[in-house]
């Protein structure tokens, strides 16, 4: 087993807190040692939600593995029960309590409860986290989803908006974003899952017309499944993005039967952008995306055709959509990274330099290293990228705020950049006071300005030469005046004229 300090996925049961923590009346009894009740901070510190996940654990000890472990699971799933009062309880071990073989679903079967139970079998040396959230979601789905009635005659489409979930990058913003351009489009939402999802629900998925699925990691089988059953049809595009958004609302409205509207008064306000001048700056920008397979795709197609950048590489470590990412990096001419290494990853962005990352917090943390800049497009996150605000990624609003995100990273460098270029300037250095004072300087920056120049002055300059200096750009002038000076102190030359200057040049220039 390889040991490493960061992972980009937690465990399969992980993914399943995610379901239990997202919906209101689902309670996830696990069977885990002491040490694996860690997963609460991520909710809790990383999400700053302000209650606890729904999980009981039955945190058994090294000295109980020689007595009935079975015994302590069964006693915690009766105090959940008495304590939370669920509408519904998933059941599971984790990857430490998987070895010992207690088999929980069995066991809360024997229990004969009262409130529907939901075994869970997550093998967590094959599996992950996101594919943990989605067996989870799937198997809900199966015990609880009931046969609809007789359908009746409806004003409007319905449809279930399926795959946010708690832990999710941005999918509280992108769930009202979506809302309300469904809304705008005349269709009903019927249901939301999991996130804020109740048993009750669940329980109607099958009323809708068709399902929309924001994010395939988590809600691509339970939509697969509803379609097998139900005969639902689903979203294959995620829109994030504006030419992404424009083809969701027509895929929508075909499985709506409407009317596709004028989509040209819907675009993203960003696009201005791409007709002025400044945006030449951003054009050719060279950039590499790593993250889960939905964010990575989408962004590289948001990048090549609105942004105008050059993707030169992607990756992602969404091992079960790897088909979709490499056929993905075929369309811009690259090979894609498939790997949860993030060691792999950083060696591959040391190899293709490029001026922009787009990733997760840890290629921001390798971009700090390396000195690019960087934006957070995809989970794993920190808290700062939990914002308070409303920041949605998807719809038309989406794409303002990452147009933003990008463009800012960008700009920064560009701005850095510069300071460091007029930083030796009269106007632009550390003791230059606000331009909008005009010529009033403190008197101590004065008097350091004097000093500098007396100790700077150890050759005389000819009046030739500061002409020749003066047609020198300002944003290089005290670079080129203090390597001339000191080449004429290496040199012993007392008077600084002309040919000293250009044989400075030539000295440094080699």
């Amino acid at each position: 087993m390889q040991l490493t300090l960061w992972t980009y996925e937690g465990p399969p049961h992980v993914g399943a807190m995610r379901i239990a923590t997202a919906m209101r009346d689902v309670h996830y009894v696990l069977h885990a040692p002491q040490g694996d009740t860690y997963a609460d901070l991520l909710f809790t510190m990383i999400e700053r939600l302000p209650r606890r996940p729904p999980v009981t654990y039955t945190t058994f000890q090294a000295r109980d593995l020689g007595g009935d472990t079975a015994e302590l699971f069964k006693d915690a799933a009766r105090q959940a029960i008495e304590r939370f009062k669920p509408a519904a309880m998933l059941v599971g071990s984790s990857c430490t309590a998987e070895l010992i073989q207690d088999d929980p679903g069995g066991l809360a079967q024997a229990l004969k409860l009262d409130i529907p139970v939901i075994p869970l079998e997550l093998p967590s040396y094959q599996r992950k986290e996101n594919w943990g959230a989605s067996e989870t979601f799937y198997q809900l789905c199966r015990h609880l989803v009931l046969k609809p009635e007789q359908k009746t005659a409806k004003s409007r489409p319905i449809c279930n908006i399926l795959g946010p979930s708690a832990l999710g990058f941005r999918h509280r913003d992108d769930v009202k974003e979506i809302t309300q351009l469904l809304h705008k489009l005349g269709i009903a939402i019927n249901v939301v899952a999991p996130l804020e999802a109740t048993v009750a629900d669940i329980r109607k998925l099958a009323d809708a017309d068709f399902n929309v699925v924001l994010y395939p990691e988590i809600g691509m089988s339970t939509a697969q499944w509803l379609m097998r059953q139900f005969d639902q049809p689903y979203t294959k595009t995620v829109p994030l993005g504006s030419n992404a958004t424009q083809d969701f609302i027509r895929e929508v409205c075909g499985f709506a039967g409407l009317d596709v509207p004028a989509i040209e008064e819907m675009t993203a306000r960003a696009r201005w952008y791409a007709q002025s001048v400044d945006s030449t700056y951003l054009t050719g920008k060279r950039v590499y995306l790593f993250g889960d397979a939905t964010h990575v795709v989408s962004a590289a197609r948001i990048a090549s055709e609105e942004m105008g950048f050059e993707v030169v590489g992607l990756g992602t470590y969404s091992r079960e959509f790897a088909r979709e990412v490499r056929d993905c990096a075929k369309k811009y001419g690259v090979e894609a990274l498939i790997t949860d290494d993030y060691l792999e990853v950083e060696a591959q962005i040391t190899e293709l330099h490029p001026e922009l990352i787009l990733g997760t917090q840890m290629e921001r943390h390798i971009a700090k290293r390396h000195g690019i800049p960087c934006a957070v497009i995809s989970a794993p996150v920190h808290v700062q990228d939990f914002p308070a605000r409303y920041a949605p990624q998807m719809g038309l609003e989406g794409a303002n705020v990452l147009f933003d995100t990008w463009v800012h990273p960008l700009m920064m460098g560009l701005e850095e950049h510069l300071l460091g270029m007029f930083k030796q300037d009269f106007e632009f250095h550390e003791g230059a006071s606000p331009s909008h004072l005009g010529s009033a300087r403190p008197a101590e920056i004065i008097v350091e300005a004097a000093s500098q120049k007396e100790a700077s002055n150890q050759a005389t300059w000819s009046v030739e030469a500061e002409k020749e200096l003066g047609k020198i750009p300002f944003f290089v002038r005290g670079k080129a005046r203090r390597n001339t000076e000191k080449y004429a102190l290496d040199q012993g030359v007392a008077t600084i004229t002309v040919d000293t200057l250009y044989d400075a040049k030539a000295h440094y220039s080699r």
